[in-house]
């Protein structure tokens, strides 16, 4: 197993302003180096608590880069849809440089209905959009004279400048939450895997990696190169109970602004997005933090008990798993981030790896 850590900003002004959110997060991506994380990761999202500090992902990791030297940077995820490809690909590309090789460009299809109403873009063509941008981009990074005639942009020839640092280009990550095809696409393609286990149930997890471990086999690419990537929210602690006290505060503010993000699942319906409707409905039964600890989609308690969750995760879903560790969200201190990030890396982390 790999370890960085996620920076998506779950955070509303009234918690912190963006000047200091920002302040703090780069903070914690200069810790994360010198404590030997391999990766600082961040989202792209627009206009909601959930992840709408972060509407460009590469201003903030460019930031990260002109701080650092050796820890790689992670789009986790940039959004095709809502850009044009000759734009995205030469930012990316110049990130690329900038950071001399560091960029792993993780892709996402989008998921909140009030992004694409406010970019003016059909919900039913994200399946689309998507695969044409990551396409585009793939041909601009690794090719010259490009010309491209797709169902939304047309363009070219274009040589892209700069070219990527990375030849032919960056690793490519795809993102997905609930679509197995997308596993699938990924795997046959021979692109990475970035999967949020925390919103699926662990025979669902199960079967989406399946899928693309399969694809990957079947395309014929590199055995044991598959690239699997998962975000799990942490709280930890010496003290096991301080630990639950702290993500009993913290993990609902985080799932209230996810649920208010994805109201307008309750009235929209896609067939791009089938069973989104169901991020809108309240879990049944017990405590869902309670239920979210036992079924290590969430990770709290003593370094201890933590590597034992790790162990089951690694378990459940494989050897080849790069976790983000989500270390600060909401209103948390930044100094509460900082000493989980030691205490991960220093009691956690080398027991897995």
């Amino acid at each position: 197993m790999k370890f960085g850590i996620d920076l998506a900003p779950v955070i509303s002004p009234d918690e912190k302003s963006a000047v200091d959110y920002y302040e703090e997060a780069l903070r914690l991506a200069v810790l994360a180096e010198e404590l030997g994380y391999g990766h600082v990761r961040t989202v792209e999202h627009y206009f909601t608590y959930y992840g709408g500090y972060s509407p460009d992902p590469v201003a903030f990791l460019s930031a990260v880069a002109a701080r650092t030297e050796r820890i790689k940077l992670v789009t986790g995820a940039v959004l095709p849809v809502f850009s044009h490809p000759v734009q995205l690909a030469g930012k990316l590309a110049m990130l690329d440089n900038i950071s001399k090789g560091r960029l792993a460009v993780g892709f996402g299809r989008a998921f909140l209905p009030s992004e694409f109403e406010a970019f003016n873009v059909p919900i039913d063509e994200s399946h689309e959009r998507f695969r044409e941008g990551i396409e585009a981009c793939r041909r601009l990074w690794a090719e010259e004279d490009v010309v491209w005639n797709g169902t939304f942009h047309s363009f070219g020839p274009v040589t892209l400048l700069p070219r990527p640092y990375q030849q032919p280009h960056p690793p490519v990550l795809v993102a997905t939450a609930r679509t197995p095809e997308s596993c699938v696409a990924a795997g046959e393609a021979g692109f990475g895997l970035m999967m949020v286990p925390g919103i699926n149930s662990a025979e669902q997890t199960q079967h989406m990696l399946s899928l693309y471990r399969q694809a990957w086999a079947d395309a014929g690419h590199e055995p044991g190169g598959e690239n699997v990537h998962m975000s799990y929210n942490v709280y930890i602690d010496e003290d096991g109970e301080e630990a639950y006290r702290r993500g009993r505060h913290y993990d609902p503010r985080i799932g209230a602004k996810l649920a208010h993000a994805v109201a307008d699942w309750k009235t929209t319906r896609s067939s791009a997005y089938r069973g989104y409707e169901q991020l809108t409905q309240a879990p049944e039964g017990g405590d869902p933090f309670d239920e979210h600890i036992r079924d290590n989609k969430v990770l709290v308690g003593t370094p201890e008990h933590i590597r034992g969750q790790l162990a089951a995760v690694r378990d459940l879903y494989g050897d080849d798993l790069t976790i983000s560790f989500l270390v600060s969200s909401g209103d948390m201190p930044v100094e509460d981030s900082m000493r989980a990030m030691r205490l991960l890396a220093e009691q956690v982390v080398p027991h897995l790896s």
